[in-house]
């Protein structure tokens, strides 16, 4: 069910965020962990990964190593095709 707050974020801009994480473990640092983590966001600056990656910085022993992201919009313009064909009645 999609709330109104939802569909004025994604009027805004905001799109699917999903973001993988490598990061080192604390006892193993030449081991490299994966967490994968999605939300709603706004490009180009990600205001909301931003505030995670802080969060994580500050309260997680795991030292980030890699942050790869991808964005989609979740609002495009129509797609529309032309007909291959018409069909006719009466």
């Amino acid at each position: 069910m999609i709330r109104e707050n939802d569909f004025e974020k994604r009027l805004l801009g905001y799109g699917l965020l999903t973001a993988e994480i490598l990061y080192q473990l604390p006892d193993h640092p030449k081991l490299l962990q994966s967490f994968v983590w999605q939300t709603e966001d706004l490009a180009p600056k990600f205001p909301e990964l931003t505030r995670f990656l802080s969060f994580w910085e500050r309260e997680i022993d795991g030292p980030i190593h890699t942050v790869r992201i991808a964005h989609q919009n979740l609002i495009q313009p129509a797609e529309f095709r032309y007909a291959d064909g018409e069909i006719v009645m009466h």
